[in-house]
């Protein structure tokens, strides 16, 4: 099977990653099949030599939430197990999809259930809710595929009914995806196919990046070339009432740090701003993106080569209308909760961070620390009120959970926002 690696020097640097992972990463889809299952399956000898030890994501990996008319919110999230076991005696990845629900009269989430599982590993999970209420469910998946993995798709009512339930493909070959959802209709932004050599440890890069758009049936409308084959890969997705914000990175020749680069996407007519660079130097894959109702933009946030936080509003046009040029550095894979016009994110350094926002300006307006130890394999952030966020994170020893009280934050330092 193919194997798709994932970059995670410049992370290790900042105590996210164990030393071992230093010099390794992403090894899946994976070939092989799940412990128990009888599927015969060949690996070929060179791929299996590559494949990191260490790497948590091969614990669990991805995570995200819907919520339905009352109020329930459905957490997804793939993980080897519960506990996770890891990787297989081959060195290969058996995640499945789990779920549980969760309301705000809750302490903790409710026992997790399985949701989807096949042999290999079906991760990492991404998940989108239109305005119907239905949910798109999207990952890479190494099961039953010509092609090594297949980027695959189910839709779903609210309470998880079928409407076009898994397994659908995106794209057979295509990987790292991400959905969201954008009025009725559900957006995937993936990836495919890989070039090997170049990027940080020489790991590789993938080959393009590119959208398809379906109704809230699940039936395929409009597939778009974004940036197609060229090394320019990790696609990321918010959607808007109106808009998908597409967030990716390009390969730069001979250096340790990628080109951040984003697009808007009107899914009604298929039109796509002109793609650009926001970031000239960005760390490998540490950047998201979320909608902010309330100001009428997109967040992106991300840190650069340096260990340098920032962030920025973009509006539906795709362009720029804010940007805070140092925060704390931002944690791969986090996610961005949204409270009106306040966003929260973890750090690098163990912390959430407060942003305030305006149509055209974002304030780094507080930081609180974490009993979560963050990792780089997905977290999200579940609004308890208007003054509270509950947040869930995956970890080698399975979900982690913790309450902040958005009241306790600290007024941010000079470090904090380069002023030292």
């Amino acid at each position: 099977m193919r194997t798709t690696f994932a970059v995670l020097a410049v992370v290790a640097a900042c105590g996210l990653v164990p030393a071992a992972l230093a010099a390794g990463a992403k090894a899946g889809t994976h070939a092989g099949a799940k412990a128990g299952t009888s599927a015969a399956t060949k690996v070929a000898s060179a791929s299996s030599a590559r494949v990191p030890t260490g790497d948590l994501r091969a614990y669990m990996h991805g995570i995200g939430a819907t919520t339905d008319e009352r109020g329930v919110t459905t957490v997804f999230f793939s993980s080897s197990g519960l506990p996770p076991r890891g990787a297989g005696r081959d060195r290969n990845w058996t995640h499945d999809v789990y779920v549980a629900r969760w309301t705000p009269r809750q302490a903790t989430l409710d026992r997790p259930r399985i949701f989807i599982s096949r042999p290999e590993a079906q991760e990492p999970v991404s998940v989108a809710q239109n305005d119907t209420g239905r949910v798109m469910v999207s990952f890479e998946d190494g099961w039953n595929t010509p092609n090594q993995v297949s980027q695959r798709y189910g839709v779903y009512t609210s309470d998880l009914k079928g409407v076009k339930p898994y397994p659908n493909d995106v794209l057979s070959g295509g990987h790292s995806g991400h959905v969201a959802g954008v009025g009725s209709r559900f957006v995937v932004f993936y990836s495919n196919d890989w070039i090997d050599g170049g990027g940080v440890d020489n790991l590789g890069t993938g080959d393009g990046v590119y959208v398809k758009t379906f109704d809230a049936d699940g039936a395929l409308l409009q597939a778009i070339d974004v940036a197609p084959r060229v090394r320019e890969w990790w696609p990321m997705i918010a959607g808007s009432p109106t808009r998908a914000l597409l967030v990716w990175q390009q390969y730069v020749s001979g250096e340790t740090y990628a080109r951040l680069k984003v697009a808007t996407l009107d899914p009604a007519t298929g039109a796509l701003s002109e793609p650009h660079v926001i970031a000239e130097r960005l760390q490998y894959y540490t950047y998201a993106a979320a909608w902010v109702p309330s100001v009428d933009r997109f967040i992106v946030v991300a840190t650069d080569d340096k260990d340098r936080g920032f962030a920025e509003l973009i509006d539906a046009n795709g362009q720029t209308t804010a940007t805070l040029g140092c925060m704390p550095a931002s944690v791969r894979e986090a996610g961005i909760a949204v409270i009106g016009a306040r966003a929260f994110t973890p750090s690098q350094d163990g912390r959430l961070l407060h942003l305030k926002l305006t149509p055209s300006s974002i304030e780094l307006a507080g930081t609180q620390p974490s009993p979560i130890k963050w990792t780089y394999t997905g977290s999200v952030g579940l609004v308890r009120s208007p003054s509270a966020l509950h947040w869930v994170a995956t970890s080698p020893k399975g979900l982690q959970e913790a309450d902040f009280d958005l009241n306790a934050a600290s007024v941010p330092g000079d470090k904090d926002q380069c002023r030292e």
